[in-house]
């Protein structure tokens, strides 16, 4: 991509992008994507690099087709009614990428409540499917803030069950756990260290260490030479702009 081309891709597409990679070699497995960019991602990436991926139109039909964002799906390739989505969820074919009200450094994530679960000062979602999610196919998290409020030492409360908790749990609670990737606003992260804690795998043109650093409730160590995120493909860019997103929706969640 030339330089004026790549001046002009923004921080939401090189989001879409590294949500997409997310999915990269994933094979025939279903992608849960929570989010207008993770769902641009899991689009981009069927487009792609994985045309094995199994898509729904966030209800009960496997899509045979890649509409738009906010677009019906004109084919329909399966049935996926509620109790065969638990099969594929605990048979481990599936990747969900989920939010985090609060996510730490060893990937516990907290969608339930802020403060003491017994009278928590605000309360959330619940903790819904996030332990079945974690501990039975891979996870990976979107994050559209990256700020302190999210980024935490610790917790609230654990939905999504991170490295340490489930090395604690045993072999049982380990045998399929994968937190994949961490995508926000601002890097990429990830859980490719000896003992699991999260660290830096990308940032996004024109983020600073020192603002990745700040923007993280715990100590985060930025090498001096983590690479930036992968310029989109001209033909990804493409997609993105006339196929997946032409109404430009992935801007709600990463404003320009």
């Amino acid at each position: 991509m030339n330089e004026d081309a790549a001046k002009a891709v923004t921080r939401a597409e090189y989001c879409v992008v590294a949500c997409a990679e997310a999915w990269r070699d994933a094979g025939e497995v279903l992608a849960s994507p929570m989010g207008l960019v993770p769902t641009a991602g899991a689009r981009l990436a069927k487009l792609t690099f994985a045309p094995d991926l199994l898509l729904t139109d966030g209800e009960a039909t496997l899509m045979g087709d890649v509409p738009a964002l906010g677009a019906a799906s004109k084919v329909s390739e399966g049935w996926l009614p509620y109790r065969r989505h638990l099969a594929l969820v605990t048979g481990g074919r599936r990747h969900v990428m989920m939010g985090a009200s609060q996510l730490d450094r060893h990937g516990n994530q907290n969608i339930s409540c802020i403060g003491d679960w017994k009278r928590p000062g605000r309360q959330l979602l619940g903790v819904r499917g996030a332990p079945v999610n974690t501990l039975n196919n891979p996870t990976s998290y979107w994050i559209p803030r990256h700020s302190p409020r999210v980024l935490v030492e610790r917790v609230d409360m654990v939905c999504g069950v991170g490295y340490d908790r489930a090395a604690a749990a045993g072999p049982s609670a380990t045998r399929f756990h994968h937190v994949r990737r961490v995508v926000t606003d601002l890097a990429v992260l990830d859980f490719e260290t000896p003992d699991r804690t999260m660290r830096v795998r990308s940032l996004h043109p024109g983020v600073t260490p020192a603002e990745l650093r700040e923007a993280t409730g715990f100590p985060l160590a930025v090498p001096d030479d983590v690479p930036y995120t992968r310029e989109p493909t001209p033909r990804e860019l493409r997609l993105i702009r006339e196929v997946v997103d032409p109404a430009g929706l992935r801007e709600r969640e990463v404003p320009r």
